[in-house]
């Protein structure tokens, strides 16, 4: 490869790094076609890029990129995605469902709300983190819970001021 084109490629890829919020690097190098291609697929519904890349662009493209992520360059050995993403527990949630009785896919390293995940061993942790839109959803729900007490104890209360209302006129 010239080493204009690789330049071009860790731009690319620096650039991509930088525009997402969130990214994964995993191995599937051991993952037959068939696996790979229900993988990628999987990522195309729910909206995540998967890019299988050569570990010295990738190094280079981490090392350049905004966010400081140069810890995860540790984990660059054997064959590597990068997984880029919106929503931060999405890629987990994947990897876990695809790795269920196998060894691969495996998460290597993730850059996830700022803080850097090391290790196959962080995938529960990152599966267990709420997305924005959930946290939004529970902030919302919680919002909402005092609100229809209130309003149910006004509704049930008009039934019974009512009644007494009639209670006390036909005493008159």
């Amino acid at each position: 490869m010239k080493k204009e084109d690789k330049i071009q490629i860790i731009d690319s890829l620096t650039e991509q790094i930088n525009a997402s919020n969130h990214f994964y690097l995993a191995d599937t190098s051991g993952m037959n076609a068939e696996a790979t291609s229900a993988m990628r697929r999987a990522c195309f519904e729910k909206q995540i890029k998967m890019i299988v890349v050569k570990n010295t662009l990738l190094r280079a493209a981490l090392q350049n990129a905004e966010v400081e992520c140069s810890d995860l360059t540790e984990v660059l050995k054997g064959a590597t995605s990068l997984i880029l993403t919106e929503v931060g527990n999405a890629p987990a949630k994947l990897i876990k469902e695809f790795s269920k009785g196998k060894d691969l896919p495996a998460l290597k390293g993730a850059y996830v709300e700022g803080a850097i995940y090391v290790g196959a061993g962080e995938l529960d942790t990152l599966v267990a983190i709420k997305s924005k839109e959930e946290l939004i959803g529970d902030i919302i729900a919680a919002l909402q819970s005092p609100i229809q007490k209130v309003v149910s104890a006004l509704e049930n209360g008009k039934g019974e001021e009512s009644d007494a209302v009639e209670a006390k006129s036909e005493e008159e």
